[in-house]
């Protein structure tokens, strides 16, 4: 999950459904999100019974929420252009936690944020109330001695990993049709299970992408990604994770990049010194990702694959 509820706070936001605009309303949106600080910017995992921050946060003038036919996922959106930057959210959150990056995640005029609702509503003790979920992870199921007793899901295929990437796979249809944008321009990344989601999809499709970025995630079925990858030579990647991460292993994220780099992919790897969380630190790191990827098409750079 991306931080902590904060207060609410009232934006514009348009309702599409189909392809169609239905309305447009002042909303109240409750966000989840981190103690922030003008030099910190935080997206933390929730877990169930925990108290809201009540920071105050800038926020995005106006929000675009889309019913998608395909895919059937709702997505908030934000931003004018036409070629998609989808961030997936992690286990427990929700899409509104990302709207306070769009004011820090730099990205090309041309482009939008997209930022998908999982389908899956979690409940306590497994996640909060409320809280959405791309499938029942149950963590507690995966601990292991070897990962200092957090989950090690390097050797497991859960139930519910390969449906929530299919939902995802037929998102990326639903934005070509709606959007216009040509195949392998979209920037797909995610935070925690959405980091998961993002690999499983690099990994174990034939979706062109022009980029990946995996926030504080975990390796899931780990020999089937290696296939994978090597059919993604020269994938750009950006992956960060906090070396004191108590919800997911550093030392997944850790052997996954070098992984990744070994098959032949372009990965900018940041470890930092944090827990389950985003900083600025990997914002500021991730904005010189997204500027050399820019660089990269302009030069005459393609997707992988």
């Amino acid at each position: 999950m991306l931080g902590n509820p904060a207060a609410g706070w009232t934006a514009p936001v348009a309702g599409v459904r189909g392809g169609r605009v239905i309305g447009a309303a002042g909303v109240v949106l409750g966000l989840a999100l981190g103690a922030l600080a003008i030099a910190r910017v935080t997206v933390a995992e929730r877990r169930a019974g925990e108290q809201p921050s009540q920071s105050a946060q800038p926020q995005p003038s106006s929000v675009l929420v889309v019913e998608n036919r395909t895919s059937g996922l709702r997505t908030w959106e934000v931003g004018p252009g036409m070629t998609p930057v989808v961030l997936l959210h992690g286990y427990g959150g929700a899409p509104e936690e990302w709207l306070p990056f769009a004011q820090t995640i730099l990205i090309a005029p041309n482009r939008r944020f997209v930022f998908p609702q999982a389908p899956e509503i979690t409940v306590p003790p497994d996640g909060p109330a409320g809280g959405r979920a791309w499938w029942r992870l149950e963590l507690a199921s995966y601990r292991s001695p070897a990962t200092q007793g957090l989950p090690d899901m390097s050797r497991a295929r859960p139930e519910g990993l390969e449906r929530a990437s299919m939902r995802v796979q037929q998102l990326m249809t639903d934005l070509r049709e709606r959007l216009g944008h040509r195949a392998g321009r979209v920037i797909l990344g995610g935070f925690s299970q959405g980091a998961m989601i993002v690999a499983e999809l690099a990994f174990r499709s034939a979706e062109p992408l022009e980029a990946i970025v995996l926030l504080s995630g975990t390796p899931v079925d780990e020999e089937s990604w290696l296939q994978g990858m090597r059919l993604r030579r020269g994938l750009p990647v950006f992956i960060s994770h906090g070396r004191h991460d108590d919800v997911l292993p550093f030392s997944g994220s850790a052997r996954l990049q070098q992984t990744m780099r070994d098959a032949g992919l372009q990965v900018t790897w940041l470890p930092f010194e944090g827990g389950h969380e985003t900083p600025a630190e990997v914002v500021v790191a991730l904005n010189h990702f997204l500027g050399a990827v820019e660089a990269r098409r302009r030069d005459g750079g393609g997707s992988a694959r």
